[in-house]
């Protein structure tokens, strides 16, 4: 048997089959049936009984997906054998949400999974958010977004970018040129994401003025930071008593948010990571919250989701 489902908006497609039409395969998949495209609309083929539910499934998809929602390829095989309502990610509207972006002019920066969401949600309402989870999932480019737009809205006076300096495998002191010199290839990645959301002549101008600064952990030590919108990255790698150093600087006015993924710690000797302490310490803190972005929250290329679940794979068959 065969029933056809009318579309009239091609460009909603796209949200409904999914990045290289993986979500038409879990559907096939999950209700036994064949879905293809056909110049009147959408085509379902398979037994009278699987057809019926393939089309009620479907159409609450289509419903969904034109008010709006996209989901995951996880959310969409826990949709179609849920028998509770379900809700999904909201496509940003282009000319309302996002985290705006360059001074003047309408370039912003938007969430792509609900994980995201949650996340810049967390990071208006708290003035402590330690967001976790694994490369790509935006942790450190939504956060330098949100300190872009607070600088730029007025809200905070000035940007504090810092990582702890932990050698990733290799020794700085083979380096050449002074200690900043040293340094500015580790605290790189803080620049690129910066140079992404605001002009060069601009970002130049704040350096200079102390407006913006980036600097490693150890600078953090004895200062208050007031009126400032203060990043974190790379906290896996603190100490307990560098992370707990860095929480009792924040000052009056200011935000913080603390990034890392809990997974690559580069402390020598297996030394446990004071990120992974403070979750189980600071959790009842009011004012404090802790977001973790997971796999499916990977904007990046298709197979980081891949290769992030083998590792974790891996390591579960080691426990």
């Amino acid at each position: 048997m065969r029933k056809i489902i009318p579309i009239d908006d091609s460009s909603k497609l796209k949200y409904i089959f999914g990045s290289q039409d993986k979500n038409l395969k879990i559907l096939e998949k999950e209700l036994d049936v064949s879905v293809y495209l056909i110049s009147q609309g959408i085509a379902i083929e398979g037994k009278k009984s699987n057809l019926e539910r393939a089309l009620t499934q479907l159409n609450k998809i289509i419903k969904l997906t034109r008010e709006g929602f996209i989901f995951s390829q996880e959310e969409l095989v826990d949709f179609i054998h849920s028998e509770e309502p379900v809700t999904f990610f909201k496509t940003p509207n282009k000319t309302k949400d996002g985290i705006k972006v360059f001074s003047g002019s309408k370039e912003k920066v938007f969430p792509k999974t609900k994980g995201q969401a949650n996340y810049i949600a967390s990071i208006n309402q708290s003035d402590i958010v330690i967001g976790t989870g694994p490369a790509g999932t935006g942790k450190t480019y939504l956060a330098m977004a949100m300190a872009v737009n607070y600088l730029l809205e007025k809200k905070v006076r000035r940007i504090i970018l810092t990582r702890p300096a932990i050698e990733a495998g290799e020794s700085l002191g083979y380096l050449p040129g002074s200690m900043q010199e040293k340094l500015n290839p580790y605290l790189r990645p803080l620049y690129d994401a910066l140079y992404d959301m605001m002009d060069v002549e601009a970002i130049e101008e704040y350096l200079e003025a102390g407006i913006i600064e980036i600097a490693p952990l150890a600078y953090m030590r004895g200062r208050s930071l007031n009126n400032a919108f203060v990043i974190l990255d790379e906290a896996q790698n603190c100490t307990s008593e560098q992370l707990r150093m860095f929480l009792t600087r924040l000052g009056f006015d200011s935000k913080t948010v603390i990034t890392g993924d809990i997974t690559q710690s580069d402390l020598p000797g297996g030394k446990p990571t004071g990120l992974l302490e403070a979750k189980s310490i600071l959790k009842k803190i009011k004012g404090i919250e802790f977001i973790e972005l997971k796999g499916k929250d990977v904007v990046r290329h298709p197979l980081i989701q891949k290769i992030i679940q083998a590792y974790e794979t891996f390591y579960q068959s080691k426990l």
